[in-house]
């Protein structure tokens, strides 16, 4: 395969995978102190056994408590949220209680100790599986434990539906609203499928019309001739009844629907005998 020459720009090697789903990380220890942070490196990781990752500062106040525990929840963000959300990711937990400052409320969970926000719309319990020291960030590897979610953005059939939640990305120091919906998960294909469908809808549409077409064709030639052999038979019965005439002497005359000639009359003898005839006493 052939590349184009490289027409972008080239630069140094960073971080440039944007946008990225910003959320607040809730944690607790066992001494009971509490905090939130938020972060913008965490993602999927694996669908079964399902399982999350969120990479972490050591520095950080809420590292302490999550290495300790082994527990913490991804709680996602809305437009609403955005204010405490980024206060929460540039105030540290060891001068400020960010629950309080941010009008926040801790609400308990059903699999980890930690507390989940309740203002959050969803809301995911992880329990550490794995911590890779990377290099800034220490990535914390956990398994999802539970998933907690806003009965408000159940649609009628009791299914997930987060455009109603209005959540928010990162992107490039940026926080940005999600827009409006441009496709489905495997929507390419079905549009690809429903437009194979759609030719060889119409490829067994002109089949059928040239069916139709060529029948149309053949009825109309077999009446043609059906027409010409009636005309033909027509023409021989009337040469075969002009033949007939002439050999009868007749001509012109009509009886019914045949046609006779009319008696020619005779001379030279004929006429001697009438008047021989009269002539005798």
């Amino acid at each position: 395969m052939d590349f184009a020459a490289n027409s972008k720009q080239t630069w140094k090697a960073g971080n440039m995978l944007y946008p990225l789903p910003t959320v607040m990380i809730s944690s607790a220890d066992g001494a009971g102190r509490s905090n939130i942070f938020t972060a913008a490196w965490a993602g999927t990781v694996c669908t079964n056994p399902a399982m999350v990752s969120i990479s972490i500062r050591p520095e950080r106040y809420s590292y302490d408590l999550i290495r300790e525990s082994g527990e913490f929840v991804i709680n996602l963000t809305t437009v609403e949220l955005t204010r405490a959300m980024d206060y929460c990711g540039v105030r540290s937990g060891r001068d400020v209680d960010k629950w309080k400052e941010c009008g926040l409320t801790p609400m308990a969970c059903e699999h980890v100790q930690a507390p989940q926000i309740a203002e959050s719309p969803v809301s995911i319990e992880c329990q550490v599986q794995q911590v890779l020291e990377l290099g800034s960030h220490h990535m914390f590897v956990a398994k999802v434990m539970g998933v907690n979610v806003d009965e408000n953005l159940l649609n009628e059939k009791g299914s997930l539906d987060l455009k109603k939640a209005d959540l928010v990305v990162y992107s490039h120091g940026l926080y940005q609203s999600l827009g409006e919906v441009i496709g489905t998960f495997g929507y390419s294909v079905r549009k690809q499928a429903s437009q194979q469908k759609g030719r060889a809808a119409k490829d067994a549409g002109r089949m059928a019309e040239k069916t139709r077409e060529r029948t149309e064709a053949w009825k109309q030639k077999t009446t043609d001739n059906s027409e010409k052999y009636r005309g033909n038979e027509k023409n021989r019965t009337r040469k075969a009844a002009d033949k007939a005439d002439k050999k009868s002497g007749r001509s012109g005359e009509k009886v019914g629907n045949k046609s006779f000639g009319s008696v020619k009359k005779k001379s030279g003898a004929g006429k001697s005998r009438q008047k021989t005839v009269k002539k005798r006493p």
